[in-house]
């Protein structure tokens, strides 16, 4: 869902510059917001925000501009927002200097309201004029961070599996060419945990109308529920209280090349594939998966 919009949406004039003078616009009201007392509510409900983990496992030079590429989309991309568009996981002391903008349709800038909340956040709409501008006039420093699987991806999230929908996803790889933008691999264990929803077969009438929203509107709408609001014994929209823990691994140098080729894109997509299936590889059993969990890459 943030990444199928790519190509076809088009934001407001200067979407870039405006998504920067908004989140400077709103530091104040954001710091007030982060200092709310939630302690009144009951253990369950925050619960799986409290378990959220940002793990870092290499530096990230400030030198530089970031794709960072997130996996797996969840029902919401929940670790996605939190570790990255909330101090929730102190995301500017375990990266200091990096300032991350979370990429999402730009349909939710046409909202009052939702976006102000979403700018006041970093989130920035995932169309090309807004990351061309913030990874070529923005300075160094930014990471821009693409749900890279979209909606396609959450009409298979279910608790237990553990698959990414990449293969035939390669504009951000063009992207990060056409800028000199280092790709860095993200994995979210647990992301696919903290909702259910029910699953429509290939063929089914639900999979169609998913799929005609997916191609008309750029989402698809899932059957999904959580917990409730204060029991983790009823339905409701609140995640699950699950762990979500959030790899971020080691940054791929990538060339600046103004008419990258098909070639060039397929090098680097390759490479970042290879990267990615080593870091679930290499941290699967620290978070609670056997030896022999494969990651699926669709």
């Amino acid at each position: 869902m943030l990444y199928d919009m790519m190509v076809t949406c088009q934001g407001a004039h200067s979407p870039g510059r405006l998504i920067v003078e908004a989140e400077l616009a709103a530091k104040a009201l954001v710091a007030k917001l982060r200092n709310l007392d939630f302690t009144h509510m009951k253990p369950d409900t925050l619960s799986s925000l409290r378990e959220t983990r940002l793990v870092k496992t290499h530096n990230l030079p400030t030198t530089r501009n970031y794709i960072f590429g997130y996996h797996p989309h969840g029902i919401m991309g929940l670790g996605a927002f939190c570790n990255f568009s909330t101090e929730a996981t102190e995301v500017s002391k375990k990266f200091p200097g990096i300032r991350p903008y979370l990429a999402t349709l730009a349909g939710n800038f046409r909202m009052p309201v939702l976006r102000e909340y979403l700018m006041s956040g970093g989130i920035c709409p995932v169309n090309r004029d807004t990351i061309d501008y913030l990874l070529s006039k923005n300075g160094s420093g930014n990471a821009i961070i693409i749900v890279v699987g979209g909606a396609a991806e959450s009409l298979s999230s279910m608790p237990g599996k553990n698959a990414v929908t990449l293969r035939n996803r390669k504009g951000f790889v063009k992207l990060a060419l056409c800028h000199g933008a280092d790709l860095v691999p993200i994995y979210s264990f647990g992301e696919n945990e903290v909702y259910k929803q029910v699953i429509f077969e290939e063929g089914s009438w639900g999979r169609w109308v998913q799929k005609k929203f997916q191609k008309y509107i750029g989402f698809a709408p899932c059957i999904f529920h959580g917990q409730g609001l204060f029991s983790s014994d009823t339905w409701g929209l609140m995640p699950y209280s699950k762990p979500i823990t959030t790899v971020v691994g080691e940054p791929i140098t990538i060339p600046k090349l103004e008419h990258p080729t098909q070639q060039d894109i397929d090098l680097y997509h390759t490479m970042y594939m290879e990267a990615l299936v080593k870091l679930f590889d290499k941290h699967k059993t620290n978070f609670g998966l056997p030896e022999t969990e494969v990651l699926e890459v669709n």
